[in-house]
C-alpha cells in the first residue's frame, strides 16, 4: 500500500501504459459490514471535487423565462415545459437524454411535472434534477455541478467514481479523493470501519491501493 493518497495516485499514473486518448482516473471503493439490501445503508452522494473532475460534465437545465436565458450561457442544453411534455410522449428520447446527461437541474416549480413525465426514466438512474429555488443563481449552480461527481453504491459492495484525469496534478487528484473519503467517513454507519479497501487507477492502468 502507498504511504499516502498522493503516492498512490502518482504510482497509478506512472505505472499505467501510455494511451492515445485522455484517460480518466477512477476510484474503486469496497465496503464491508453493511446490509446493502437496506436502502438506508447505501451510498448516494453528490460531491463537489475541489480540483474538478478533469472531464466534461454534461448538464441539462429545465427552466423557462429569464432563468432559461441565463442557463443557456453555461448549460449544455435548456428545456422548457413543452420540451418536457414531448419527452413524456417519447420514451426512447427520454432514455437517450438520461443516459447522455450527467446531471439535471430544474426550476422548483417544474419538479412536479418532471416527476410525472420523466420520473420513471430519471428515478431508477438516480438522475432526478437538483431543484433550483427562486433565489438560486442558475449560473453558479451549473458551474458547481460541472465539478460534481455522483458517488453511488446501489446494492453493491464495490462501486466506482471518477476523481480526475491522467494529465491532472497528482496532488489535485489526491485532494479530490480525500474529499470523497471524508464524506464517506461521515455518512457510513461505522465510518472508516465500513470501508474494506480503496483503489485508484487510470482507465486502462493497474489498480493501486489507497490508504483509507
Amino acid at each position: 500500500m502507498a504511504d499516502s493518497i498522493e503516492d498512490a495516485v502518482t504510482r497509478a499514473i506512472e505505472e499505467a501504459p501510455e494511451r492515445n486518448f485522455r484517460e480518466t482516473v477512477d476510484l474503486a471503493i469496497n465496503l464491508r459490514d453493511l446490509d446493502l439490501d437496506d436502502p438506508n445503508n447505501r451510498v448516494d452522494e453528490s460531491i463537489v471535487l475541489p480540483a474538478g473532475t478533469g472531464q466534461d460534465t454534461r448538464i441539462v437545465v429545465f427552466a423557462e423565462g429569464e432563468t432559461a436565458v441565463r442557463a443557456r450561457e453555461v448549460a449544455d442544453d435548456v428545456l422548457d415545459g413543452d420540451d418536457l411534455e414531448d419527452l413524456g410522449d417519447d420514451d426512447d428520447a427520454a432514455k437517450d437524454l438520461a443516459d447522455e446527461t450527467d446531471f439535471f437541474i430544474a426550476e422548483a416549480s417544474m419538479m412536479q411535472d418532471i416527476g410525472r413525465y420523466l420520473g420513471t426514466v430519471l428515478g431508477p438512474r438516480g438522475k432526478m434534477p437538483t431543484p433550483l429555488q427562486p433565489d438560486d443563481d442558475v449560473v453558479e449552480t451549473v458551474n458547481r455541478m460541472k465539478n460534481t461527481v455522483q458517488v453511488r453504491s446501489r446494492d453493491r459492495r464495490t462501486f466506482h467514481t471518477r476523481v480526475g484525469a491522467r494529465d491532472m496534478d497528482a496532488g489535485e487528484i489526491a485532494g479530490n479523493i480525500d474529499i470523497i473519503l471524508r464524506r464517506l467517513y461521515t455518512d457510513l454507519e461505522k465510518g472508516p470501519h465500513n470501508i474494506d479497501s480503496v483503489y485508484v487507477k487510470t482507465t486502462m492502468g493497474p489498480a493501486v491501493e489507497v490508504p483509507a
